[in-house]
């Protein structure tokens, strides 16, 4: 999981009502979870770059720990995180062609100058909030641009599916034992964050489709996630005209 609201009070008027994650949970189970998390999903950025010259924007970046990897294989990265711990983390680092920037900056990005924007955990945001961000990102990315939307939950997941994602990413990754003292501490102490999976925002893949088609963008369903759990959908869709 990624942090970050995607977008707060904009200039269209909607309102980030939720956030990416839920800002009081803890998502990863331990270190090495969280430092695994994040190299799977740098990885698979840069497997989505165009060209070294791209101008890409991370929306909902979270940590981004890994940055260094996709800030090495483009020519711009922009990294967008509505938490100002984060981003002052983030903009700690000092890489060079790296700009750290809150959610209200993405309106002040040039039209149609991003070549890639990738944003990870849409279930936390509401149909509502992603049809307007949809418009944004049309705007930003350039005619030949790609958006891709991943992580995305289809309909009929519950926690159970997302618990055996987590222990199989666990079994590869080296913390299983963590991972399950994770999950038994969720089931018998924390009925809260349990009640909460059941809230995050699930499409079907035709669904999820036909949002994009309407927001006028040309999609497909990609091959894999970009995250660990390979249950869950991404997107790849070019902007119309």
């Amino acid at each position: 999981m990624r942090s970050g609201s995607l977008a707060g009070r904009s200039e269209s008027g909607m309102s980030s009502g939720r956030e990416f994650r839920i800002s009081d949970q803890p998502i990863h189970v331990n270190d090495r979870h969280r430092r695994l998390h994040y190299q799977v999903v740098a990885r698979a950025i840069v497997g989505l770059l165009p060209h070294p010259g791209a101008i890409v924007l991370d929306h909902g970046c979270g940590e981004a720990l890994n940055a260094g990897d996709v800030a090495g294989r483009c020519a711009r990265l922009y990294l967008c995180d509505p938490a100002p711990q984060v981003r002052e983390a983030l903009a700690g680092r000092h890489i060079a062609n790296v700009s750290v920037i809150a959610p209200e900056d993405v309106f002040a990005l040039p039209d149609a100058s991003l070549d890639l924007i990738v944003a990870h955990s849409l279930c936390y945001v509401t149909r509502h909030e992603l049809g307007a961000l949809l418009d944004i990102w049309h705007a930003k990315l350039k005619p030949a641009g790609t958006l891709v939307l991943a992580d995305i939950i289809p309909r009929g997941t519950d926690a159970v599916d997302d618990a055996l994602a987590l222990l199989r990413f666990a079994w590869r990754g080296g913390f299983l034992i963590a991972a399950l003292g994770s999950l038994v501490r969720a089931a018998v102490f924390d009925r809260r964050r349990l009640r909460a999976v059941h809230r995050l925002t699930q499409y079907g893949e035709e669904e999820m489709l036909a949002l994009l088609e309407a927001a006028d963008f040309t999609a497909a369903r990609l091959p894999a996630n970009l995250g660990h759990d390979q249950q869950r959908m991404a997107f790849a869709a070019r902007r119309g005209g």
